[in-house]
């Protein structure tokens, strides 16, 4: 059988057995020996994401690096001996030369002891390497409950009903063998809330809680986003009951029809293999997904067994509006308030938005202090310039969610999305 031929072959069997370490790495090996170096190396950086430890694709991955390097010459199958490497060994002297660009970490997988941070050719120090301790990321106890959500009812309920109610009843949810194991996606414009609501969810069950997103995975050596985004699920496993919060779900689960990088289409489908458990139990880890556009998420991530529920998060309410803005002004001198006059004023308006509005009108005032030199409280009619400027920032999120109402909700994935902007008028 030629080379080619039997490269084919070998490739062939590793798309069908994609998750096969052992035939990954002889696949590699294979390639190294061929002299197709630069062919192996992003195989065995997999291999590795999966199995840092594994001194075979350490080994095979100094191979192939000793391939690549400037000069180098072909590498065989590495020669059976029992002696150290000798003085002029070719790997040695490029392991010392790479060392002057890349840290020694990143080739075996360890730093050395005392090594000072070296400098890619960009100049940027790069990322120290995260080990299985769980203090190398945020797990919180939270503090926040749901109580502490104004509004959201439907919201709460969806919640009660997918996990905290079968957490506080275990022999209830034993009867009916329902699982702990789960995940939701929350959907909806910017700053309406979705990670609070995340917090006071882990803080009503009592569980950690971690907050995962695109800048904790995303690292520029082939292997080491897997890795981490294994090390993170890892973690959250060691520290269940566990809500695992994955911000802007749409950066590392985007449609991979659209991801035309090979290597976020490699996280996307890390990310899916983490999600399904296949490597371990995802018992009392409930994922909670947010994403302002659930529609360029890819819809792998929103099958059964997956992120298989998505609940709508809307601008506040009359009531919720009214419990943040008095959140706002808790701390803050004013008088003559017209609270009632400034929630009516401010339909459409998010979260942020309303904390935006008390912190101009505020501003408003403080200004007109320092003009006057005399300090005063902030009134009605510091809140009527600040609606004068400050205008609700859902509008656009909402121009496009209509359109995909209209022509993309073929499954009834966005039926919540479709009655809400009827009642509003906005579709017919």
């Amino acid at each position: 059988m030629s080379d080619d031929a039997l490269i084919t072959s070998l490739t062939a069997a590793l798309e069908a057995r994609p998750d096969d370490l052992t035939l990954r790495l002889h696949v590699a090996g294979v390639l190294v020996d061929l002299g197709r170096a630069a062919d192996a190396v992003p195989h065995v950086g997999l291999v590795l994401a999966r199995d840092p430890g594994n001194q075979a694709a350490q080994g095979l991955m100094r191979r192939a690096l000793t391939a690549t390097a400037p000069g180098a010459g072909p590498v065989g199958p590495p020669a059976a001996t029992t002696a150290g490497p000798a003085p002029d060994d070719p790997l040695m002297a490029y392991e010392q030369e790479l060392s002057d660009v890349v840290p020694p970490r990143y080739v075996t997988g360890e730093p050395p002891p005392g090594a000072p941070p070296v400098r890619n050719p960009a100049g940027d120090l790069p990322e120290p390497v995260r080990g299985d301790g769980d203090r190398q990321f945020d797990v919180e106890s939270s503090k926040v409950r749901l109580a502490d959500v104004g509004g959201m009812d439907a919201v709460k309920e969806r919640l009660e009903l997918s996990f905290l109610g079968p957490l506080r009843d275990p022999e209830l949810r034993k009867l009916y063998g329902k699982s702990l194991r789960g995940g939701l996606m929350l959907y909806g414009p910017p700053g309406c809330g979705k990670t609070f609501l995340a917090r006071a969810v882990a803080g009503e069950m009592g569980a950690r809680f971690m907050s995962l997103s695109i800048v904790d995975v995303l690292d520029m050596w082939i292997g080491n986003s897997e890795r981490n985004l294994h090390e993170l699920f890892q973690t959250a496993r060691r520290n269940a009951p566990c809500v695992l919060f994955l911000d802007e779900v749409d950066a590392l689960g985007q449609k991979r029809s659209q991801t035309h990088s090979s290597s976020m289409r490699t996280v996307g489908n890390q990310l899916l293999a983490e999600l399904d458990g296949i490597d371990a139990d995802n018992e009392g880890v409930f994922v909670l997904a947010a994403t302002n556009t659930p529609w360029q998420v890819d819809p792998a991530l929103r099958r059964p067994g997956r992120l298989d529920r998505m609940v709508l998060v809307l601008p506040p309410d009359a009531a919720a509006r009214d419990a943040i803005l008095r959140l706002n002004l808790r701390d803050r001198p004013i008088a003559g308030i017209d609270l009632p006059r400034i929630v009516a004023a401010t339909e459409d308006f998010s979260g942020a938005d309303l904390t935006h509005l008390c912190e101009t009108a505020a501003e408003y005032a403080m200004a007109d202090s320092m003009r006057s030199g005399k300090v005063r409280m902030i009134g009605q009619h510091d809140f009527d310039r600040a609606l004068g400027e400050v205008r609700p920032s859902t509008g656009p999120w909402f121009a496009t969610a209509r359109n995909v109402a209209m022509f993309s909700n073929e499954g009834g994935a966005y039926d919540d999305l479709v009655a809400y902007l009827k009642a509003r008028k906005l579709l017919r």
